[in-house]
């Protein structure tokens, strides 16, 4: 079933065309990028191996938890989202705003591939980092670098809260010596229960840069999650996990092999050169195929106490 989420552009270089209004999306690329966002910090608790997969669970329970579809395709926040305390609240709302930002950068700016900045923390000290900074990078069909800094919030924004995001995302001024094309600032909130979406993009200055290397291992981030669902073995805990998740995640042959080996980068380049051939055949751009269940498309029974 398809779902609606409104949208608000603001400031967009006349060349992107960017407008207002509602896209339109699915549950399987709502959980597609939840899956493949790249490594929420905030809350990340396993580095890496087989436990990617219990985080990629992990991401999954928190979008069930926190949204449910609503007829005519609208997405509204659950009761279970309203009972928690501000700070669970912030979390969750973080983690949307990153799910939804990857989903609009994908369809609106042709942008599928998206990192947290935090995978670079080996590449670059904390302290460069800061608190003040991006949160993802992201790279469109041509090549070009953006950089994004995404919110949530459980209540609409403030313009405060708008132009923090933004002066955010302009730290980032270059990945590989290549200037970033944008500089995004976006979020997620609810407006009368409703998930909504605003992004938008200034002119870009920055008193305080940041300049990232070309991501090669650090493409491990992006494709784990959804490299170790796909590989849990049958009667697992893990499979049985994956099975109440009611998804099926399945990764393309041409890039799995890549995967299962730990060339990381080189399926990233694979995925570039195949994206058609992985649209024609239900693939995301990446490669990566997420089908939620039909359980995705009901709401919760709430029980009396």
């Amino acid at each position: 079933m398809t779902l609606r989420i409104g949208y608000r552009s603001e400031a967009f270089p006349s060349v992107y065309a960017m407008r207002s209004g509602t896209l339109t999306t699915t549950w399987d690329e709502l959980l597609w990028a939840a899956i493949t966002i790249g490594r929420p910090s905030t809350y990340h608790v396993f580095r890496h191996g087989p436990a990617s997969a219990h985080e990629a669970i992990f991401r999954l329970a928190l979008v069930r938890m926190a949204i449910q579809e609503v007829w005519p395709g609208r997405l509204e926040r659950t009761d279970a989202f309203v009972a928690l305390d501000p700070t669970e609240k912030g979390m969750v709302s973080y983690f949307l705003g990153m799910m939804l930002c990857k989903v609009f950068a994908g369809q609106l700016l042709g942008t599928p591939w998206l990192l947290h900045l935090d995978v670079f923390r080996n590449e670059l000290n904390p302290l460069v980092l800061g608190r003040s900074r991006p949160d993802l990078i992201g790279q469109d069909h041509s090549g070009n670098w953006l950089a994004f800094e995404s919110k949530g919030r459980s209540s609409v924004p403030t313009e405060g809260d708008k132009m923090k995001a933004k002066s955010q995302a302009l730290r980032l001024i270059c990945v590989n010596n290549s200037s970033c094309a944008l500089h995004v600032g976006s979020l997620s909130f609810f407006r009368n229960e409703t998930l909504e979406f605003y992004w938008r993009d200034p002119e870009p200055e920055s008193a305080d840069p940041i300049e990232l290397p070309e991501p090669e291992a650090e493409w491990r981030y992006y494709f784990e999650p959804a490299l170790r669902l796909v590989s849990a073995e049958v009667g697992s805990t893990l499979a049985a996990e994956r099975e109440m998740a009611d998804v099926d995640v399945t990764i393309h042959p041409k890039i799995s092999k890549l995967l299962e080996r730990g060339e990381w980068l080189g399926a990233k380049r694979a995925a570039d050169q195949l994206r058609d051939e992985f649209s024609a055949e239900g693939y995301r751009a990446d490669g990566i195929r997420v089908t939620a269940g039909e359980s995705w498309n009901k709401q919760f029974e709430y029980r009396e106490r």
